[in-house]
Formats: C-alpha cells, sequence, structure tokens
C-alpha cells in the first residue's frame, strides 16, 4: 500500500485490513480518533517509533509536557511543525 492509498481509506468506516498495529494507530489518528490511537501506542512504549506516534497524540491534545516526555523516549527533537506534517511524516516512514 502507497501513502496515497492509506490516505485515501481514511474515509472508510474501518482500518483497512492487514494493517501492522502502528499503520492503524496512525489510521486512527488521521482520523482524529485520538483514544484508539492512544490505546494502541501505550501497547508498545518500547518502540520509539510508537513513542513518537505518542508524542504527536499528546501534542495534538495540547498536553506539550507529556508529549515531550515522549519524544524524548523516542530520541526525536519536539516536533515545531503542524500536526499534519508530523502525522504524515510518520506515515512516510511506513509506507512507500
Amino acid at each position: 500500500m502507497t501513502r496515497t492509498q492509506f490516505t485515501s481509506t481514511l474515509t472508510q468506516s474501518e482500518p483497512p485490513t492487514g494493517l501492522t498495529p502502528l499503520l492503524e494507530a496512525l489510521w486512527y489518528a488521521g482520523r482524529d480518533e485520538w483514544h484508539r490511537a492512544h490505546a494502541i501506542a501505550q501497547d508498545h512504549e518500547d518502540d520509539p517509533t510508537y513513542n513518537w506516534l505518542h508524542a504527536c497524540l499528546h501534542r495534538q491534545e495540547g498536553d506539550h509536557a507529556n508529549a515531550a516526555y515522549w519524544y524524548r523516549r523516542a530520541g526525536r527533537p519536539m516536533h515545531t511543525g503542524s500536526l499534519r506534517a508530523e502525522w504524515e511524516e510518520l506515515v512516510r516512514t511506513q509506507l512507500p
């Protein structure tokens, strides 16, 4: 699946089958289903990419102190661009 194909599925009521948990979390995040994306991120706290998503979600929530913690756990600087740009960057790490 390409990024364009993935993004086009955001209008569907359910995520596409066969997504990795990270892509499923990104799918929910892309639809602003914060709690569903957050639950998946919390289940994978030992993975830096999930921690990056976790940070992005807390930034979306407006909890910048918590976001800063998760950026540190991910080994990344705090993102200063738009939330959408950060989401797209995360998707790019997973899809061609």
